[in-house]
């Protein structure tokens, strides 16, 4: 798939993995970012070019329907929409007054829900144009979860799944491509809380985005995620105890 000359629309463009995106993309592209903080867009569009921001958020649907007439009205060419946008909370099934029900709420909204919907809303918009994709940003948690990240590991199992039959289903009746980045830790702000300073850089998550999109590699493995992957195929009670080492 092509790489230039697209429009490109990023949820949680403002920072993290979304940002480097924006970064590497915005150079050949005209690019969209959108997150909830206005402050934090517009930091962000300082430090690009050919970026417009567009203050939205994602869970709310009030904001997305607006986002999405926007999108139709002012960039009618967009063809890739790059779901990035997401949340995670850092605790235990067994923590006393952890109420889970909640918490998994929050990210099952954040990291699936939200997805399905803005996608639904964009296939006829991406339809409409001769080359077109989804990129959803998922997780290595997505293959084993992590007992510190009970209910954010679900809900990456949930949109990995969501990604691959969204693939088998649009390439039946459309251009429409759907592609999935799954990184391991990565070293953001999001992250910062379960030791996000050993993971591994955005700028590599995002480069591998960019390198899947070339060469249409359609669920891109990120850094240690290919080497885990491999042992989840192997033995998946391995891979379960391997992302449970820690206390």
């Amino acid at each position: 798939m092509k790489t230039s000359n697209n429009t490109i629309l990023i949820t949680g463009g403002g920072s993290g993995i979304g940002f480097e995106i924006a970064k590497l993309f915005s150079a050949n592209n005209k690019v969209i970012i959108t997150g909830r903080s206005e402050e934090r867009l517009l930091k962000a569009t300082q430090q690009l070019q050919n970026v417009t921001a567009i203050a939205a958020d994602i869970t709310n649907e009030a904001d997305v329907n607006r986002l999405v007439a926007k999108l139709t009205t002012d960039f009618p060419e967009l063809n890739i929409v790059i779901n990035n946008a997401g949340l995670a909370h850092y605790y235990k099934l067994s923590d006393e007054g952890a109420n889970a029900y909640k918490l998994a709420g929050e990210e099952i909204q954040t990291n699936y829900l939200s997805i399905v919907r803005l996608t639904g809303l964009l296939i006829p918009q991406l339809k409409k144009q001769g080359e077109s994709a989804f990129v959803n940003i998922s997780s290595i948690a997505a293959f084993a979860p992590g007992h510190v990240l009970p209910t954010y590991a679900v809900s990456k199992a949930a949109l990995h799944s969501y990604s691959q039959v969204l693939r088998v289903t649009l390439e039946r009746v459309s251009n429409i491509k759907v592609f999935e980045i799954m990184p391991p830790l990565v070293d953001t702000e999001f992250s910062s809380a379960i030791g996000g300073n050993t993971g591994i850089s955005p700028v590599k998550v995002a480069e591998d985005a960019v390198e899947a999109l070339a060469n249409n590699e359609f669920e891109k493995h990120v850094a240690g995620t290919a080497d885990f992957y491999k042992l989840f195929l192997s033995s998946p009670a391995a891979a379960l105890a391997a992302m449970n080492k820690s206390e």
